[in-house]
């Protein structure tokens, strides 16, 4: 018997029929050859048509009612609400949940698919749709936790139903060091193993009968001959020369690197921060390249996730994270739709092995925030652009009863989703729906970032489940919100709590040249950021010295405050130098222009020595014309100085509509909207005679830049 199989000789079935003949146990199914729809001279199928493959009446395993899973016509771009709950269409635009007459979120249907339980994003749902039909590529921007991931993975559910494949790779008897690649139906590649695998079983049972009548005779021969020690060396030679020849049969086994045999939807891969090889395939390295000993380099093909996409969905979020040559590698792999695989590490032995070309037709969905677009590589972007569409996600939607209906449906997706937490009774998810407007900053809005909310859904629903009650409640809700705060609320609070001790904090009397700004750490944690200005005589020009690690923004704020000071003022600024200090900013620096209006005040404050009332903060924008222009985070600011002890404080007129503070904070301070700084000089200034002298003169010289024109809250948020 020979030690080596050819590619082309069909292995025997396990019953050792032939595989053209008919098996005994398979009821009349022929194994025949069935066209694949690869050309034969690309690389694809080589030598290898003899495996055995079904004919179209083959059962592959899986369930008729498959075939009845609804088309992307039958959704269509609507999402039914509420299934199944009534509406009191009479309080819905009032009522915190739109209407909806439940008790609790045990009431609400959690729809099946996950398109339908995508929230908000109606533009990015209706081209995920829209791109699964025709198969397109889609890049979406947006912040996290918006649902780009989510839309993903609908995708994957919403995508025409093509014939699934697995991939083998087979070990080239012309050059061990690229292996040739086929493709058959999803579920077939498990047999063709199987029945290569009892092929071999039978070979190297056949081999070890004669192995062992060979080294029977040799021995029983010495016996005769009276040569026993050079029988036994004879034996061990014949031993060794079947023991390692026989790894030649063992080659003839395929490799099923893709499986698809009980894949019932498209597949989807998350490539997220994937690596090169696990990205793009590779191979692994054999410490044993020599003597026989060495792993075949088809058995040590590893595919990537662009291959395991195959007919389906693949997704890299923060695409710009991805090295240049990978981006540039994945999209040959878009452009061609098959991608070979090669060891991707240079000092590996895999470098030398490259297979034929491996399928990889899917559809790419890249994602990332705005800074993506800018590290992305332009020929990928390309890619995706001319064959898909972008798409931004929007961060926060408008309040109406339908959306607030839509997200007491949410917290019923995420406790069915968790699968541990008790039902959210109606005044818990009141509650949320109120954090979802606190947290959108903008009036008459809810945020769309639900990763967050839903963390707090989750704190909540684990404190409640710990207390072992029936449903989650508001009180559950409110201790989850203080349980759950971020990192920068946490060191906010703690900032606040140290000020206090240490006596940093000012909140009474009045002080020249000494101001309470507020900023915001991170996105959702105001604090109390004292600013002090002091005026001295200037040794040379008199310039403008500001410290507290200002970053871009900020050192450009301070030099429009220069500008109005210079214009109202009768003190000659080239003599004088002013020394702005933000005290205590910390090693994060200060940055963006929402401090210009507490620089504004301390500088002019100092100048004219009128004491600044210490119960008063403040944020704002500053224009060089003297406007009070919109900034971000107004709420949690608010918040922050109530904390501090202040009394009131200042905002942009135009961020009025963007107040959403707690009820326990609405008692403590008083909130006083300013359209331009001879308005924040007249709250903020002490000293009856000379602040009335100075803002009056202000009021001359700082008409509105923007009389008669509507300033939108949130047109030009700034984070600090």
């Amino acid at each position: 018997m020979s030690n080596d199989t050819n590619v082309d000789d069909p292995p025997e079935a396990a019953d050792g029929t032939a595989p053209d003949e008919e098996p005994s146990d398979q009821q009349g199914d022929s194994w025949s050859v069935p066209d694949d729809g690869r050309d034969e001279d690309a690389g694809g199928d080589g030598d290898l048509e003899s495996d055995p493959e079904p004919t179209e009446d083959w059962d592959d395993g899986r369930d008729e009612e498959d075939d009845d899973i609804e088309t992307v016509e039958d959704l269509g771009s609507a999402v039914e609400v509420d299934p199944g709950v009534e509406i009191d269409e009479d309080i819905a635009e009032d009522d915190l949940l739109g209407g909806l007459k439940i008790d609790s979120t045990a009431e609400i249907e959690v729809p099946d698919r996950l398109v339908d339980q995508v929230i908000g994003q109606d533009e990015a749902r209706d081209i995920i749709i829209k791109a699964a039909k025709q198969r397109r590529h889609v890049m979406m921007i947006g912040s996290p936790g918006t649902g780009k991931s989510m839309l993903a993975k609908a995708m994957s559910q919403l995508l025409p139903q093509e014939d699934l494949q697995d991939v083998l790779v087979y070990h080239n008897p012309d050059d061990g060091n690229e292996p040739k690649v086929r493709t058959v139906p999803a579920g077939k590649g498990e047999q063709i193993i199987e029945a290569h695998k009892e092929e071999a079983r039978k070979r190297n049972q056949m081999r070890s009968i004669l192995m062992w009548i060979i080294i029977a005779i040799i021995i029983g021969y010495a016996i005769l001959t009276t040569n026993i020690l050079l029988g036994i060396l004879a034996a061990g030679i014949i031993w060794l020369i079947f023991r390692y020849t026989s790894r030649g049969t063992d080659a003839m086994v395929p490799n099923m690197i893709v499986d698809n045999g009980d894949q019932r939807t498209a597949p989807f891969e998350d490539a997220t921060g994937a690596h090169a090889g696990a990205l793009l395939g590779d191979v692994r390295h054999d410490p044993f390249q020599s003597g026989g000993m060495e792993t075949p380099s088809h058995d040590r093909v590893e595919p990537g996730a662009i291959h395991k996409s195959n007919k389906g969905v693949l997704f890299v979020d923060e695409i710009n994270t991805l090295d240049v040559r990978t981006q540039q590698k994945l999209m040959t792999a878009i452009q061609e739709g098959e991608f070979s695989i090669t060891g991707q590490s240079e000092r590996s032995s895999g470098a030398m092995v490259q297979t034929e070309p491996v399928p990889c037709d899917f559809v790419m969905i890249a994602a990332g925030n705005l800074d993506a677009m800018e590290n992305m590589h332009p020929a990928l972007r390309s890619r995706i652009k001319g064959y898909g569409y972008e798409v931004y996600m929007d961060d926060t939607i408008e309040d109406t009863a339908e959306m607030r209906r839509k997200y007491a449906r949410f917290i019923a997706q995420e406790v069915d989703r968790d699968g541990r937490l008790p039902h959210f009774d109606r005044e818990a998810v009141e509650e949320l729906i109120l954090e979802a407007k606190r947290r959108a900053g903008r009036k008459e809005h809810l945020t769309l970032e639900f990763r967050n909310l839903g963390g707090l859904v989750r704190v909540a629903g684990d404190i409640a489940r710990a207390q072992d009650v029936e449903y989650t409640t508001r009180e559950h809700v409110l201790e989850a919100k203080g349980r759950s705060r971020s990192i920068e609320q946490q060191l906010a609070d703690d900032y606040i709590d140290r000020r206090k001790d240490y006596e940093l904090q000012v909140t009474e009397d009045g002080v020249e040249g000494r101001v309470n700004g507020l900023a915001v750490m991170g996105e959702d944690s105001g604090i109390m950021l004292p600013v002090m200005a002091e005026i001295a005589p200037a040794q040379g020009q008199g310039q403008v010295i500001a410290t507290g690690q200002l970053k871009e923004m900020a050192e450009e704020s301070v030099q429009n405050v220069s500008a109005i000071i210079k214009k109202f003022s009768d003190v000659n600024l080239s003599e004088k130098d002013v020394h702005i200090q933000f005290v205590q900013a910390g090693q994060q620096g200060v940055d963006g222009d929402s401090a210009s209006i507490t620089v504004a005040t301390a500088v002019i404050s100092a100048l004219e020595d009128i004491p600044v009332d210490q119960s008063v903060a403040m944020t704002g924008s500053l224009s060089v014309r003297g406007d009070v222009l919109p900034v971000g985070g107004v709420t949690h600011k608010i918040e922050a100085a109530a904390k501090a002890g202040c009394e009131k404080v200042i905002i942009p007129k135009a961020n009025e509509q963007d107040v959403m503070i707690e009820d326990e904070y609405d008692e403590m301070v008083e909130i006083i909207p300013c359209s331009n700084i001879s308005e924040v000089l007249d709250v903020a200034l002490m000293g009856e005679p000379k602040k009335d002298s100075l803002v009056d003169r202000l009021k001359s010289i700082t008409g509105s830049a923007f009389e008669g024109q509507q300033v939108a809250g949130s047109s030009s948020p700034s984070p600090q």
